[in-house]
Order: C-alpha cells, then structure tokens, then sequence
C-alpha cells in the first residue's frame, strides 16, 4: 500500500475507532479494493459504511474520490462538499474536491478549495499539485509552474507534478525545459503514457520531429486506444509532408472516438495540402461542428478559403481565431498573408497586421534574448552572409533567390545557407553547391540556430520567407546576427523592428508610405528578379499573327483570381469578341475548380467555350504554354511576381495595374524596371485599353526584345552586384556607427 492510502487509513482508524471496530474494519477493505483498482467492489462497502454511519466523512471522501475516477463528476462533487460540512478540516476532502472542480473545468473555485487544503496543511503536496492544474486552465502559466514547483519541493518523485510542470513550461514556449521535466516524469513512472506523449509535443516544437513521432509511437504502444497520441502523431506526419500516414493516424483516432475535432483538422490539413479542397472544408467544418469555439478550426477554415480565393471570408475566420485567442501564431500569420491579396486592404493594414505578429510574439522572444555581436568591425572585409529560406527546393521562391547565391562574388562574400525544410531536389542540390557552408536546419529549434549563426559569425542575415509557411521569423526576433535584411522570397515586410532592411523599389513602395514599415527601404533596380529560362523554350512569334485571334493569358494561382479581375477581364472579352483566354494553374487539375470559374465569366456574360483551362505540368511545360498567349493578363488585388517575370522572360507583355499594396504593384514595378512601363495602368479603364491596344507588331517585336532588356537591367549578374553594392554599404554603415553594439 502506498504513503497516501496508508495515510488515509491511519487517519481514519485513528479518528473513528471509538465509533466502532466494524466501521473500521469495512473501511480499511474498502480501500484495499479501491487502491487493487476494483472501485465498484470498494464503492458498494463505501455506501454500506454510510448506510450505518451517515456522518462517516472518510467514507464520504473516498467514495467521491471514487466517483471521480468513475466520471460522475457531479456527484462526487456533492459527496466532498458533505463531507467537507461534517469536517471542514479535512485536507484530503478539500484536495479532492479540488481535482474534481479542475476536471469540472471550474478553476477558480478548485483554486478556493486548494488554498483551504494548503492552509490546514502546507507540506502537503497534493494541493499544490491540484492549484497547479487550476492554474493551467486559467492560462496563468508562471503561476501554474511555481504550484507545480512547490508539490515537487515536498515530494520530488511526484511523477504527475513534473508533467504538470513540463505542461506548465511548454505553455511558456520554455521546450527545453519541458523537456527535461517530462524525462523526469517517465523515469519515474516508464509507462506514464500522458507525459510520453506531452514529451513528443514538446520535441515536436523544437522541430524535432523523428524523436517526436518515436515517443507517440511508444505512446500509442502503451495505450492503442489514446487519440491524443494518434493525432499527434499525424500531425508530425502532415509537417514532414507524409500525408497518406497522417490521414491513417487521423482515421485511426476517429475510429476510437469520431467526436475529436482535433482529428477532423488534421484530416482538413492534410486534405489541403494534397490539393483535395472540397474535403479538407467538410473535414473542418466537422471539427467545428463538434466545438464551435475551436480556435485552430477556425484558422483552418480560413485557410481552406484562401486558398479558394474567398479572401475576406479567409480574413473574417483568422479574426474570429484572434478573438478566441490573440497569440494564434498561425492565425496571425495567416492573416497578413492574406491581407496582402485583400482589395480592401492598404499599405497601413498590411503593416499594422504585422506589428500585431511582433507585439503578440516577435517582442516577448526578443525581450530574452541578447543582441550583443563581436564580429570584426573591418568595413573591408569579405563579409559572411546567410540566407535562411525553406524554400532551397524547386518552388516560386527558389527562382528568384537562385540567381542571386549563385552569382555572388566570392572574393568578398562568404555565403552559408540555412536551409528549412526536409524535401531536397536538384534545386536544393544547386543551392548547395553555390554555397560555400550549409546547414540542414529544418528539425533544429531556434535556440540551436541562433546558437549556429553567432559561431558562422554571420555578419548580414537574410530572411527570404516573411509570413509565409516554413519561416524562421521567430530565429530573426532573436537577432542573431548584427544585420538582419528580408528580401525576395516574400519581400512585402515583415513588421520585426529587428529586421534593419527591406530590399525594395521605388515603385512597389511610394515614399509616402515607407514610414509604415518596421524596416527600412533598400531600392534596388528591381524588388526581385527571376533566373533566365532555357531559350529553348521560348517561341519566336505570337500566336496571333498564326491563327488571327489574339490570346490573353493568366498563369497565376486561382487564389490571386479575384471577382474584380473576372469583371475587368470579361469587360475586355466583350469589347474583343474574338478574343479568347487561357488561364492555367496546378489546381486547375483539380475538380470543380474550373466549373466554378466558368461560373463567374458566365454570370458575366462570357461564354465557357471561350475561356480554356489547364491544369499542373512538367516545369518546362509551364514555360511553353506561354508560346499559347499574346498578352498575358496580371490577376488584381494580388498580382504576379514570378509569373510576371516567366511572361516577360518567355516574351509575353503583361497588363497590370497599380494597386495600394505591396503584392498589387509588383508586377508594374517588375515591368517599369525593365523599361515596358506603357503596359502598366493605373485604373479599371486604362488596364482594358491597355490589353485592347496590343497589336500583332508590337508583340512580334516584344518577343523578339524583351530578354534583352530584362538582362540590361535585371540579369543576374547585374542584378547581384547592386545587391553586393547594398551589403557592404550596409556594413560600412554598421561599422561607422557609434550606437551599434560592441
């Protein structure tokens, strides 16, 4: 028998011997079969002690207790407080009532209960273990840790006081430490499946995702019907992008219990991101069907809407998320992704959904780290760069980071590359060729990253992700180096004061409002470049002067298509009415998406022969169907970065039309740099004239033009060397100030 029911017994034989040896005798049966776990065999000689002595109060306790761990909360909460009337100074039914008010959800009267527990008996550890979960519930995490701290003063092997405690630090994003506390927990109790699993969280938060899925495996190997564990598990699964066994985790939880939301959005996310949209939006609305108030469900809904280009919708849930709780990471982040493809949303409301991002996280992480750097101070040197990106892989991004790395002037650049993700490619193979270092940094924690940077005594860091998936921006509040820049991959800021620049250009950013940026503005001759294609792939004339009719084309994402650009877009169909569109993307594979644009150019007046559809191919694929279209047609409020180069590289004109965001001038901005500025517009009027102007001449000549007057302004060679330019007259500014640290 261990100390507590030991402890429970001496009090009661002490207490109620005078009031008969039966009494006792049945008691002390009853709490050997409650403790051998029989707890209907030990309630039945409770209720006959009370039958007989209906002011036993051990009896009274114990019996809630086992009312309790046989979930009938409601009634265990009414034996305790009958007890406690008999005997207000029982500890042990204070403490009881306690744990069932916490798993009544009702903290702070637990909290009351605790503090009468722990003032009849301080060096009792139990209460302080019950007041450290109350406190749990009420996010008061720093109180929460310093309860489980006192339990575990009083008794050290109190294996459910240091899951409490890892519990309590992971809240604090303290993962090391959860860490450590949980191991203490296991070695204690080896089976303790709930600190088993909580240990795979935590790793899984310092993105170590192999061990994380080894614990849920052990986990789930002690308890196969733990859904906790099944959804974890898929969850790591999702994050690793091995989505067939995330979804058969998920399924697996469902099937023990279909009523856990947790398991229809992990279902919902890896629906999305296997492009299977009408299901991950019936996965999640499942989830929210089971909790209404489900923070994480609500992102996800607003994900799934994004990405189906319902944008203000996508904004309303990440609001509603940030409502339930202001701190979602995910949510905010989210949000001012999508706020950038708003068309209700400026320059101002992009950024100060930035500065929400820091105030909630950047400002905490770096209020806790040091900012302190000892790199040499020689403005002349060769200088140390680093770029982080998870996307080193074949992706958007990657063709406008590419040329950069690979053209750098290695005599006065060292560049060391951190890279984020798991997947690696050919891309991925050429990046790590152009480096001179490279660190695989996709499972390291930001501790361990900083850690890195400061010895690869990096002197510029660069951020190529902003708010998008796979971003470090949590390494960059840490200032681990003692020039942070962003640039490229996503470059429309990132609203972290400790990211000093923003590589832009004067068109994508008017000086009226640079002020609004928590970084300041760096031109260069264009916000981002792309990597020439292969001339092979390039057509020598426009389709038109071979078939006669002139081919618009819109090769962006279906998410950047929205109904204002379907208005402009049918408005010059109509005026042209032998014109046809070709608008292609990788989701157009899947089904009904075509059906529902088809749907809005008709409701338009468009008929659906007009309009072609083509969905994912081959990278050189992509290229070449631009050989189908004259003119290419830039998507509004969110434009075409990438896009817009591959056009203009493949010798096809794009008509665009400056916006009041970052997102909706690139495509102008590209074009201006390159000197086409004529097919750029400034409203709904200009943008359909410019597309009607288009003559077969003047395309002809494009085609025949513009790679060369993309590689005089924007080449990669050119390009790089403003882009050097910039670094080390960044560092001379650096070394030259009197306030930088030392």
């Amino acid at each position: 028998m261990n100390q507590a029911w030991a402890k429970v017994l001496r009090d009661s034989a002490a207490g109620k011997s005078r009031k008969g040896q039966q009494a006792a005798d049945l008691f002390a049966q009853a709490l050997t079969l409650h403790q051998g776990g029989r707890i209907a065999d030990a309630q039945t000689l409770y209720q006959q002690i009370l039958r007989k002595r209906p002011d036993h109060v051990d009896a009274l306790t114990m019996l809630g207790l086992s009312e309790q761990q046989s979930g009938r909360l409601e009634e265990a909460e009414r034996l305790l407080k009958r007890a406690i009337q008999l005997d207000r100074r029982s500890v042990v039914a204070h403490n009881n009532l306690a744990a069932v008010l916490v798993a009544m959800r009702r903290p702070d009267e637990a909290l009351i209960s605790c503090q009468n527990a722990i003032a009849l008996k301080p060096n009792s550890e139990s209460p302080h273990y019950n007041r450290g979960n109350a406190l749990l519930l009420l996010e008061r995490f720093g109180d929460a840790l310093a309860a489980f701290d006192a339990a575990i003063a009083l008794n050290p092997r109190h294996a459910a006081a240091l899951n409490g405690r890892g519990t309590a630090l992971s809240e604090l994003r303290e993962y090391g430490d959860a860490i450590v506390s949980y191991e203490k927990a296991i070695g204690l109790k080896p089976d303790y499946v709930e600190a088993i699993n909580n240990h795979g969280c935590a790793l899984e938060k310092q993105q170590r995702m192999d061990e994380a899925i080894a614990d849920f495996d052990r986990a789930i190997a002690l308890a196969p019907l733990f859904t906790d564990a099944w959804v974890n598990r898929g969850q790591v699964l999702c994050k690793l992008h091995r989505f067939d066994e995330a979804l058969a985790s998920y399924d697996r939880a469902l099937s023990i219990n279909p009523q856990v939301p947790a398991a229809w959005l992990g279902c919902s996310v890896a629906f999305q991101a296997t492009g299977k949209l009408a299901e991950a939006l019936a996965a999640c609305q499942k989830a929210l069907s089971i909790r209404p108030d489900y923070c994480e469900g609500m992102t996800q809904l607003g994900l799934c809407l994004g990405q189906l280009g319902e944008i203000d919708s996508a904004i309303a849930c990440f609001d509603r998320s940030l409502v339930l709780e202001a701190d979602n990471e995910v949510a905010l982040s989210n949000r001012i992704f999508n706020l950038d493809f708003s068309e209700n949303a400026d320059y101002a409301q992009q950024q100060l959904a930035r500065s929400d991002w820091w105030r909630n996280i950047g400002e905490t992480i770096f209020a806790r780290s040091s900012q302190r750097h000892d790199n040499d101070r020689d403005p002349n040197r060769r200088l140390v760069l680093g770029y982080v990106s998870s996307d080193f892989m074949l992706s958007s991004p990657s063709l406008a980071i590419r040329p950069v790395v690979q053209n750098h002037d290695k005599s006065q650049f060292e560049v060391i590359c951190y890279y984020g993700h798991h997947l690696e490619d050919d891309v991925t193979e050429s990046f790590r060729k152009a480096a001179d270092r490279w660190h695989s940094v996709g499972q390291w924690p930001d501790e361990r990253l900083s850690d890195c940077i400061r010895a690869d005594k990096i002197d510029i860091l660069i951020d190529l992700s902003g708010h998008t998936y796979g971003n470090r921006l949590r390494l960059f509040a840490r200032k681990p180096a003692p020039i942070q820049v962003h640039a490229w991959g996503f470059g429309t800021g990132t609203g972290l004061p400790t990211i000093d620049y923003l590589f832009s250009d004067p068109v994508v950013l008017p000086a009226e409002v640079r002020h609004l940026f928590a970084e300041q503005i760096w031109d260069l001759p264009s916000a981002t470049i792309m990597e020439p294609p292969a001339e092979r792939l390039r057509s020598s004339d426009p389709p038109v002067l071979s078939n006669g009719t002139l081919t618009y084309g819109v090769f962006n994402k279906v998410s950047k298509i929205s109904d204002a650009a379907i208005g402009v877009w049918a408005r010059i169909l109509q005026s042209n009415t032998t014109a046809r569109l070709l608008i292609k993307d990788g989701l157009l594979s899947k089904p009904g998406v075509a059906d529902m644009l088809r749907e809005k150019f008709a409701a338009r007046g468009i008929a659906p022969d007009r309009i072609s559809f083509q969905g994912s191919t081959s990278r050189d694929g992509h290229l070449a169907a631009f050989s189908q279209v004259d003119v290419c047609l830039d998507p509004f409020p969110q434009g075409g970065g990438i896009s817009t180069w591959e056009a203009l590289h493949m010798g096809v004109p794009v008509v665009s039309k400056l916006g009041a965001g970052v997102s909706s001038r690139l495509a102008g901005a590209i074009q201006s740099a390159i000197g086409l500025p004529e097919f750029v517009a400034a409203d709904d009027d200009g943008y359909v004239e410019i597309a009607l102007r288009a003559t077969p001449d003047r395309l002809k000549a494009l085609r025949r033009d513009l790679p060369g007057m993309i590689d005089k302004t924007c080449g990669p060679v050119v390009y790089t060397r403003a882009v050097e330019a910039a670094y080390r007259s960044m560092w001379k500014k650096y070394c030259g100030s009197l306030g930088a640290d030392a």
